[in-house]
């Protein structure tokens, strides 16, 4: 069933770092809505991986709150980011992961320790139903599907957290909102049947119908979507943000649209429905492809954005 309409606090801001993506570079400038972290030398470089983390900061009413929403895969790499990026474990008063996939959980333990000390017992941690399952990816030409392992809850719940498990639209921290699982309407945006899931001890294809990802209302500006990797498309993302929200105007568009290796038709069928949103920014990230890139980029020159690792948005006000 389509979810209501839910009532959806404004944010004056929200601030967007991205911890860790599959790029980097020092000599990238700043943009409209983009700060990059551009310090030189020895241990100050950051570290870029196949993987996604975010550190998000919303402010209401002149008050900020912060939370991370997944963790990338090498440890030592994302904490070090953290660290140069001068993110404070202190602020994070909730944790979500978009997905069960690795390269979003495989730092999660290690991050959730270096955190613990400063963070209140019980705080959230926020996943969508199967989470916690295996996975696994059968390559072209392998008879064996490759095991991409799983995340465990009890090992979150031993470092005093709680789990919180959702299938509808839920606010983790003032203003910033799961999308609940995410209704599929477009027909393009399949997922590819080279990914599956373990259910009851035998290998199915992935669904993927916890998938979660976060909305923000700005005031006066509209929606900013942020993803993980969007397998559930990132129109269906969008389109489930403006649903549960009852915004129609989306100010940006951000995160892995995992187009990457997808047909010619299908990110042109995905660029012109994005284009048609009219969003003022898109930023497209981690598995969303070269090709989708160069394709958002002609199509939206204006409000594209080439993100790096390590780069800071902020939309709504100064």
């Amino acid at each position: 069933m389509a979810p209501a309409t839910m009532r959806t606090n404004e944010v004056d801001k929200v601030t967007i770092w991205v911890v860790t993506d599959n790029y980097y570079d020092a000599l990238r400038p700043d943009g409209k809505v983009a700060h990059r972290y551009r310090a030189v030398g020895a241990g100050k470089s950051i570290h870029a991986e196949h993987g996604l983390s975010y550190y998000i900061e919303t402010m209401v009413g002149g008050k900020t709150s912060g939370c991370m929403f997944d963790f990338g895969q090498d440890a030592g790499g994302v904490s070090n980011n953290m660290k140069l990026l001068e993110i404070d474990h202190g602020n994070i008063k909730a944790f979500g992961l978009s997905h069960g996939h690795f390269d979003h959980f495989l730092a999660a333990i290690d991050i959730l320790k270096l955190a613990r000390p400063s963070i209140a017992p019980g705080t959230p941690f926020y996943v969508g139903e199967e989470c916690f399952s295996r996975r696994y990816l059968l390559r072209p030409g392998d008879a064996v599907p490759m095991d991409l392992g799983r995340l465990q809850k009890a090992d979150i719940e031993t470092l005093g957290l709680k789990v919180v498990e959702v299938s509808g639209p839920v606010e983790i921290i003032p203003g910033a909102y799961l999308t609940g699982n995410i209704e599929r309407v477009t027909p393009y945006e399949k997922v590819p049947p080279v990914l599956l899931i373990e259910r009851e001890q035998k290998l199915e294809p992935d669904d993927f119908r916890g998938e979660q990802a976060l909305f923000f209302n700005v005031k006066g500006k509209g929606l900013v979507v942020l993803s993980g990797c969007a397998h559930a498309g990132i129109v269906n993302t969008v389109m489930q943000a403006r649903k549960v929200s009852g915004m129609e105007k989306v100010h940006a568009v951000m995160g892995g649209f995992h187009l990457i290796n997808a047909k010619p038709e299908i990110i042109a069928h995905t660029v012109d429905a994005i284009k048609a949103m009219k969003p003022a920014c898109v930023v497209p990230t981690h598995c969303t492809g070269f090709e989708a890139i160069q394709a958002f980029l002609a199509a939206m020159p204006e409000a594209f954005n080439l993100n790096t690792a390590g780069s800071r948005y902020a939309f709504g006000v100064n």
